[in-house]
C-alpha cells in the first residue's frame, strides 16, 4: 500500500505517535467543549436580546402613546374657534370624553409597564432575602402537647427567641466573649399569637429564669445552626434558657408547646448583636424612658428620660441589661424594655421615613437577614400574613408576661401560676376575651417592688 495514502491511524504505533494522538484527542475535546459553551452563550445572549427588545418595545409603545396625547392636545388647541356643525358646549363635552379615553389607555399602558418591571424587582427581592435567611429545623406541629389543634388550624403562632451569643462582642460591651461564655442563650422568649380572624395580636413574654421540666432534646450546635444526634437527657428542674442552650430551637419549641398548648408554626431567632446593625440602618429608634438606666454590669445604659432616640450600641445594651438599679427583678424590668424596644423598632421600620427611603429599607432588610434565622419564615409567608392583618387596630395589640409568682424561689427561678397560665392560653386557643378583661394594648403589671432584694443569682 502506498505510504502516501495511509492515514495517521495506520501508522506504526510508537510512543511518539501515541503521545501525539492524545494531544489531538484532547484538542478535539476542548474544541467541542468550547463550541458547546459558545452555543450556550449564544442562546443566553439571544434570550437577553429578546427580553431587552420586548422591554424596549413596551417602553416605546408607552412613549408613543404619551406623544400622541401631547400632539392631539396641541392639535385641538390649534383647531378653529368656530365649527359649523357643533356648538362650543358640544365640542367641549366631546373633547372631555376623548381626553378621558386617552388618559385611560395611557394609564393601562403605564400600569402594564410598572407590573412588568415591578414583578421582576419584587421577585428578585424575595429570592435575595430568602437566600440570605438562615433556615433551621424547629417546628413539631404534630406534637401531642398541642391542645385543641382543630381550633388552631388557621392561627399563626410565632415563637421568637433573642439569642445572646457573645460571638463578635467587643470588650467595650462588658458582656464577655465567646471564649469565656460559649454557645448561645435565649435571653428573650416571646410568643406572638395571631388568631384566624386577625382581629388582635397577643405577645406573651416568658422569663428566661422560668422554672421548667426540660424534656430529652437533641444537642444544638450554634456554630453550624443545626441539631446533632447527641441526646441531652431530661432535667426535671431547670431554667427556661437552658432549653435553648442545650437543645436550640427544637428544644425550646417543645418546652413552649408543653406550657401553652399552642401550635407553634413559625420560629424566628434573632442574634442580639444584629440589633446594632438594624437600628443603625434606620438611623436610630425612639424609645420612651421613664428614668435613667444604670446597670451594675453594663454601666450607664441610658441617662436621658422621655422620648430618646438610641443608636445601635445603645439598643444592644438596652435589651441586654438585666442588673439595672431599681428593677424589681432581673427578668421583669428587662422584659418590659425588650417589649418597648421591639414595638419602637417595628414602628420605625413601618414609618414613611424608612419605607420611602430605599437606602434605609435596604440596609434594614440586609441587617435583619444577617441577624435572624428561623423555620417557616419566608418572605411570602410574611407578605401573606401582613395582607391578612390590614386594618388591624394598634389598640388590639397586647403585650403580656406569662403569670408567675413574681418572686424567685430558693433556686433563683420564677414559678408559674398554673391556673392563671391555663386561663390565659385557653383564651388564646379558643379566641375568647383575655382573663381579667385586661384592656388591649397594655402590658402585664410588674411584680412587687420588694422583689429587688431577691434577684436571681444566674448572670449568664
Amino acid at each position: 500500500m502506498d505510504p502516501l495514502t495511509m492515514t495517521d491511524e495506520m501508522e506504526v504505533i510508537d510512543e511518539a505517535t501515541q503521545y501525539r494522538r492524545k494531544i489531538d484527542h484532547s484538542l478535539a475535546r476542548f474544541s467541542a467543549a468550547h463550541d458547546d459553551a459558545a452555543a450556550e452563550e449564544a442562546k443566553r445572549r439571544e434570550r437577553r436580546e429578546r427580553l431587552t427588545t420586548r422591554s424596549m418595545a413596551l417602553f416605546e409603545q408607552t412613549r408613543t402613546a404619551l406623544q400622541r396625547v401631547v400632539l392631539l392636545d396641541k392639535e385641538e388647541e390649534e383647531e378653529p374657534a368656530e365649527q359649523s356643525e357643533q356648538t362650543r358646549l358640544q365640542e367641549k363635552k366631546q373633547r372631555h370624553i376623548e381626553r378621558n379615553i386617552r388618559i385611560g389607555r395611557i394609564a393601562l399602558i403605564v400600569v402594564a409597564v410598572l407590573i412588568f418591571v415591578g414583578t421582576g424587582v419584587a421577585w428578585g427581592a424575595v429570592t435575595w432575602f430568602d437566600a440570605k435567611f438562615t433556615e433551621v429545623s424547629a417546628l413539631d406541629e404534630n406534637s401531642s402537647d398541642i391542645q385543641n389543634a382543630d381550633a388552631q388550624a388557621n392561627d399563626e403562632n410565632f415563637l421568637m427567641v433573642g439569642s445572646d451569643s457573645r460571638d463578635g462582642a467587643s470588650s467595650e460591651e462588658n458582656v464577655g466573649d465567646a471564649a469565656n461564655i460559649p454557645g448561645a442563650r435565649s435571653d428573650t422568649v416571646m410568643v406572638a399569637h395571631v388568631p384566624a380572624d386577625r382581629k388582635r395580636v397577643v405577645v406573651v413574654s416568658f422569663p428566661r429564669d422560668l422554672e421548667i421540666d426540660r424534656p430529652d432534646c437533641n444537642r444544638w450546635d450554634p456554630a453550624k445552626s443545626q441539631t446533632t444526634d447527641e441526646i441531652v437527657r431530661e432535667q426535671k428542674i431547670a431554667k427556661l434558657n437552658t432549653a435553648y442552650a442545650v437543645g436550640g430551637p427544637q428544644c425550646m419549641t417543645k418546652v413552649i408547646q408543653k406550657i401553652t398548648g399552642l401550635r407553634i408554626n413559625h420560629f424566628v431567632g434573632i442574634d442580639f448583636n444584629g440589633f446594632k446593625e438594624m437600628v443603625d440602618a434606620v438611623h436610630g429608634v425612639t424609645v420612651h424612658n421613664e428614668k435613667p438606666i444604670d446597670d451594675t454590669t453594663l454601666g450607664k445604659v441610658l441617662t436621658e428620660t422621655g422620648d430618646v432616640t438610641i443608636s445601635g450600641d445603645q439598643a444592644l445594651s438596652y435589651v441586654r441589661a438585666r442588673h439595672v438599679i431599681g428593677d424589681p427583678t432581673s427578668d421583669y424590668g428587662r422584659i418590659k424594655r425588650q417589649q418597648a424596644f421591639i414595638g419602637a423598632l417595628l414602628k420605625k421600620v413601618m414609618s414613611s421615613d424608612v419605607v420611602l427611603d430605599p437606602g434605609k429599607l435596604s440596609g434594614f432588610i440586609t441587617a435583619f437577614a444577617h441577624a435572624t434565622f428561623g423555620d417557616n419564615l419566608g418572605v411570602q409567608q410574611m407578605m401573606t400574613l401582613a395582607q391578612s392583618m390590614r386594618g388591624l387596630d394598634p389598640a388590639n395589640i397586647n403585650f403580656l408576661t406569662v403569670p408567675t409568682v413574681g418572686l424567685p424561689n430558693k433556686r433563683g427561678n420564677e414559678v408559674l401560676l398554673q391556673e392563671k397560665t391555663k386561663s390565659l392560653f385557653d383564651a388564646l386557643r379558643d379566641n375568647t376575651p383575655l382573663p381579667g378583661n385586661q384592656p388591649a394594648g397594655t402590658a402585664a403589671s410588674a411584680p412587687p417592688a420588694n422583689a429587688d432584694s431577691r434577684k436571681s443569682a444566674n448572670t449568664g
